[in-house]
């Protein structure tokens, strides 16, 4: 195994840890905001760990470039995806749960 395998075998173990770290607090935390949080901050790192990792094991520079293409593409959609549906709740009528207040969820 060549350093390059061992550093991108490393990245894609990392990132996809930060998935399950995203998953998990898809599910634990306590309201829809906190939630599109977890799961726009770990999935946009996941993304780059994830890529980083897969173009150490490319083969040749045309697909690094369309792995790193990828990667661009995810980094402007996840958060602004992120940023939509947030606004899309706020329109509903969804509020942030805080000490003083329940909000819906």
């Amino acid at each position: 195994m060549t350093v390059l395998e061992i550093i991108g075998s490393v990245c894609i173990i990392a990132g996809s840890l930060f998935g399950v770290v995203g998953a998990m607090g898809l599910l634990r935390f306590p309201d829809f905001y906190t939630r599109i949080h977890a799961a726009g901050v770990a999935d946009s790192i996941c993304v780059i760990l994830i890529i980083g990792g897969l173009m150490m094991f490319a083969s040749s520079w045309l697909i690094a470039v369309k792995l790193l293409m990828v990667l661009f593409f995810l980094l402007f959609t996840t958060p602004t995806a992120s940023y939509a549906l947030a606004r899309a709740a706020l329109r509903a009528g969804f509020h942030p749960v805080t000490g003083k207040s329940g909000g819906k969820s």
